[in-house]
């Protein structure tokens, strides 16, 4: 087997055999609770453009990679793959600058997104990485479907430990009621995901359904990621009753002007900057309405929009 032949097996790219759909419950809530900083490879190994496709042939084989970010100090510049190899190679061009050759579109993530959008991005596009910038645009990592696997194998670990002490502590939750509520700041994707990972704990510990936890989960995440990349900022408010859980999240900022368009799938307002991070796709009212048993919208042009979802402890509707 030649060279070549190598190098296209090597760039075969499988999906991720996890989703953010349908995988087990705790796995879904580390994907939306863990950062990308927490499982990026921050020693990244990097080339400049005026090196040859030659030096990144070696470079690759030397440190057994099939992916090399292009750099200009700190700004990322483009990408070469495995693949680009295999097209100098082919075609007589081993020996030219990378510049000429490199992918300069790339599809990057940044570093505070949650764990699931990198989740999302190795299923959707099926390449073997993707560059991790931080608020700056400057590289600070790469991350895999290794790095996510690995990761998320610890953290199951940490997990099950962590489900054990709260089994223990479970028994001193007196009361099956709870009321919640979290500032939710604009932009602040550090910390988008908080207030929806603090309402499953809650409803674990009072042995709601796992398929009812699921569909809270929904509702809440989406709600407060709504909060974070299309307002002025807001609130998640969250009453834990014996029959019921009624999530209200209000925000300040522009409203809505068409209510019945934003509930289609696919329509949002987002912003070229929150789209270039990979969120506004449109489908944040439209899930948390499908996995409600009572969902209402009421939104003011210039002055704010609040949402109500009610899933009910009992209930058996299928939220696809």
């Amino acid at each position: 087997m030649d060279e070549t032949q190598n190098i296209h097996e090597a760039s075969q790219i499988q999906d991720i055999p996890i989703s953010t759909e349908d995988s087990p419950s705790v796995v879904l809530e580390l994907i939306y609770q863990l950062k990308i900083k927490d499982v990026m490879t921050t020693a990244v190994i990097t080339a400049n453009k005026n090196q040859s496709m030659r030096y990144i042939q070696a470079l690759m084989r030397e440190n057994r990679i099939t992916g090399i970010p292009i750099v200009e100090g700190q700004q990322l510049a483009g990408m070469i793959s495995i693949s680009d190899i295999v097209e100098a190679l082919d075609k007589g061009f081993i020996d030219r600058p990378i510049g000429e050759r490199m992918i300069k579109d790339v599809i990057v993530l940044q570093d505070d997104m949650p764990l699931s959008f990198a989740v999302s991005y190795l299923n959707k596009y099926h390449y073997g990485r993707f560059p991790v910038l931080n608020k700056n645009h400057e590289l600070v990592g790469i991350l895999t479907s290794a790095d996510v696997i690995r990761t998320l194998l610890v953290e199951m670990n940490r997990e099950v430990l962590r489900l054990e002490k709260m089994q223990k502590e479970t028994s001193n939750v007196s009361s099956p009621f709870a009321e919640m509520e979290y500032n939710v700041p604009r932009y602040d994707f550090e910390l988008a995901g908080r207030a929806s990972t603090e309402i499953k704990k809650a409803l674990k510990q009072r042995n709601f359904d796992p398929k009812i936890i699921r569909r809270v989960a929904i509702a809440s995440y989406e709600l407060e990621i709504n909060i974070v990349v299309h307002s002025l900022g807001g609130n998640i408010r969250c009453s834990i009753q014996p029959d019921k859980v009624i999530i209200i999240a209000a925000d300040t900022g522009p409203g809505i002007a068409d209510v019945n368009q934003a509930l289609q799938e696919g329509w949002s307002t987002a912003t070229e900057y929150i789209r270039s991070l990979g969120f506004g796709a449109g489908m944040g009212l439209a899930n948390t309405k499908r996995v409600s048993d009572e969902f209402s919208i009421n939104s003011i042009v210039g002055t704010g929009t609040t949402v109500r979802s009610v899933v009910y402890a009992n209930s058996s509707k299928d939220e696809k």
